[in-house]
């Protein structure tokens, strides 16, 4: 058996077994002197030591690791030291598969999505579910990163994995501010994704009821009673997720409640069936002064 002594602070021991020409001694500090002395010991009990061996460790060396640090704490100073010395290619992903780029887009950091960009990163890069920077950034409100990235190539036709575009993630995140922006650039608003078929405005009925978010929608052209796969409305899913408010906002805005889905059911049947009681006494009470007004325009 070989054991193999080294000294820095105090004696530490690696243990080897067998024949080697070389062992790799791990967790030593960068920049440090050691010194390393081998004790060969024969089967019979006998030891011998060899002389010391001074050995001084270098730099631990710039990696990919050392970039995305950088970026998660938000430091400027030395994101651009790292670039600079030109060992780590700026697209190279974490171990989520975000490059450095969405990561900075996420957070809202937009001096460091400035300086990725001057680096040449890809704007139009994609995570393992297909999201991009522009995505991210939209989701989660950062509108001055939304722009910068427009600027620079970013575009609102890229989908995900489930065909969802920038403005499906912005609806889910309901910053109002980025919304308005973005219809303004000229984003597509009846977008639809690749599974249901749901348009933005489907996925805030279905997920937040963000009424504000709806009326931006709505204000931009999107179409109140459009059909998912399964032939239910916006105003049908608003009542199967008991958004209150958001169905009042979607009949007060031309939304029919007398279309039926695909299996022949209305808003009415969906309101019982799922016992949404308020909505259930919100469309009945609408249905009834609808009547009383017809009677009284014969």
């Amino acid at each position: 058996m070989v054991q193999v002594f080294y000294r820095r602070r105090g004696p530490q021991v690696a243990h080897l077994r067998g024949y080697a020409t070389k062992h790799v001694v791990e967790g030593l500090e960068p920049r440090t002197l050691y010194r390393f002395r081998l004790k060969v010991t024969s089967p019979s009990g006998e030891y011998a030591y060899s002389p010391v061996v001074s050995v001084s460790t270098t730099r631990e060396p710039i990696s990919s690791e050392h970039l995305h640090r950088a970026v998660n704490v938000n430091d400027e100073d030395l994101l651009v030291r790292i670039l600079q010395g030109g060992n780590v290619k700026v697209d190279v992903p974490n171990k989520f598969g975000f490059t450095a780029l969405m990561v900075a887009a996420q957070r809202g950091y937009t001096r460091l999505v400035k300086i990725l960009i001057s680096h040449g990163t890809d704007v139009n890069l994609q995570n393992g579910s297909g999201k991009d920077s522009l995505m991210l950034a939209c989701y989660a409100g950062h509108l001055d990163v939304v722009k910068y990235l427009r600027r620079h190539g970013a575009s609102w036709d890229t989908r995900d994995l489930g065909g969802c575009t920038a403005l499906h993630w912005a609806a889910d995140g309901g910053h109002c501010n980025v919304i308005e922006w973005m219809i303004g650039d000229g984003c597509e608003v009846d977008a639809v994704d690749a599974g249901s078929r749901w348009t933005p405005l489907m996925r805030v009925s279905a997920v937040s009821g963000n009424q504000e978010v709806a009326s931006l929608l709505i204000d931009a052209g999107a179409d109140v009673n459009v059909k998912d796969k399964d032939g239910k409305t916006p105003l049908m899913v608003a009542v199967l997720n008991n958004h209150e408010e958001l169905v009042q906002l979607l009949l007060d805005r031309g939304a029919d409640a007398s279309v039926k889905n695909e299996f022949g059911k209305g808003v009415l049947e969906m309101a019982r069936v799922f016992d949404r009681q308020n909505v259930l006494s919100l469309l009945e009470e609408r249905k009834r002064k609808q009547m009383l007004k017809k009677s009284s325009v014969r």
